[in-house]
This record gives structure tokens, C-alpha cells and sequence, in this order.
């Protein structure tokens, strides 16, 4: 059941990446990550998956 792991970290990582887009607006919308909450959705996907993969 590795997978279910590697689903559950992407599942939080893709609920933190869309709190900070959402919430963390940037005024000037320069900022990728905070001006826009999909593009901090899908990184948040990545990075969770990433860091719950291990060895």
C-alpha cells in the first residue's frame, strides 16, 4: 500500500498549495506561487508526493 501513501501526501500538499495561492495573495500578482491558486495547487501536488516517496 505504498501508493495510498504517496496519495495522501499529495492530497495535503495539494490543500496547502491551495491555502497559500488562496489566502497568500500577492498585490502585484508577480508572485507565481500566491497570485495563483492553481499553479500553487499543482506544486503543493508535487512536493507532497515527492516527500511522502522516500528511499
Amino acid at each position: 500500500m505504498p501508493y495510498m501513501k504517496i496519495l495522501l501526501g499529495a492530497a495535503i500538499g495539494g490543500a496547502i498549495g491551495f491555502a497559500v495561492g488562496y489566502f497568500g495573495k500577492c498585490a502585484s500578482g508577480a508572485c507565481p506561487l500566491t497570485s495563483n491558486p492553481i499553479i500553487s495547487t499543482i506544486l503543493g501536488v508535487l512536493v507532497g508526493a515527492l516527500l511522502t516517496m522516500g528511499k
